[in-house]
């Protein structure tokens, strides 16, 4: 059946790219690293912060922590972006564009492998989180984070296919991490909205991301809600559909070199 060819192919894809991490383990540290070395940093730093009106967070670092799995996710979409650029250098995605499946089910397996991916420095960082004093989320707020997270990276994934496939070169790689790494600033990402620029605020009550965030962020800060919960997967699920289609298009309008 087509279908099922089709997830053998996807299931492939995704494999391929998991066996990176076990054949090249050092080139997934930076990512798994960063943003724990990040976090970590920021939550020093700036521990007395919590103490402001606005924040409700038992710590800093609770409130920041949630930055911390979406930058994770982030990086690791980049890298999916920078992966297959490599590949589109030596050739071998334009042996790939030969495979008779539809461009759709290849995408899906360059995008699920960093669904997939993005756990790794997720748990890390929550492992280091509950070291160093974060709040534990609890169970409900896990079965919110790890879709999210995992979408999130979706959605990265397919910003670096869209610019890997438009310049089809590893150098684009800043191209990739800068419009992820941006999209998470311009957020409730260091302090409430009662606390942010007139300007900056704006701003982030106009970026779907920033509900994303909350939805990750909610668990360590209190209770989680339906109300916190809905946006947050609307606003997933609708830049993943922009995003997609976008990197679909760039797919199909791809042609061998």
């Amino acid at each position: 059946m087509p279908a099922v060819a089709d997830m053998r192919v996807i299931s492939a894809l995704i494999r391929r790219a998991m066996n990176e991490i076990a054949r090249v383990p050092a080139a997934a540290i930076p990512g798994v690293l960063a943003p724990t070395i990040i976090i970590a940093g920021l939550a020093s730093v700036f521990s007395k912060a919590a103490e402001l009106p606005g924040y409700e967070a038992p710590n800093f670092l609770s409130y920041i922590i949630a930055v911390g799995f979406l930058q994770g996710a982030g990086f690791t979409g980049a890298a999916t972006g920078v992966n297959l650029a490599r590949d589109i250098e030596q050739g071998w995605f334009d042996r790939l564009l030969l495979a008779p499946v539809p461009r759709l089910v290849i995408l899906a397996g360059i995008v699920g492998s960093a669904a997939l991916r993005a756990l790794l420095p997720a748990s890390f960082l929550l492992l280091v989180g509950e070291i160093f004093g974060a709040a534990w989320p609890g169970f409900a707020e896990i079965l919110v984070m790890v879709p999210i997270v995992c979408g999130y990276a979706a959605i990265a994934a397919c910003w670096g296919a869209i610019i890997a496939l438009r310049f089809k070169t590893q150098q684009a790689a800043p191209l990739m991490q800068i419009g992820m790494f941006a999209a998470t600033l311009l957020t409730t990402a260091y302090a409430p909205f009662v606390l942010l620029t007139p300007w900056l605020e704006e701003i982030a009550r106009l970026n779907p991301v920033t509900y994303i965030l909350e939805g990750v962020r909610q668990g360590f800060v209190g209770d989680v809600t339906w109300a916190t919960t809905w946006p947050a997967f609307v606003a997933l699920f609708g830049l993943l559909a922009i995003f997609g289609g976008l990197a679909l298009r760039s797919m199909r309008r791809t042609g061998l070199s």
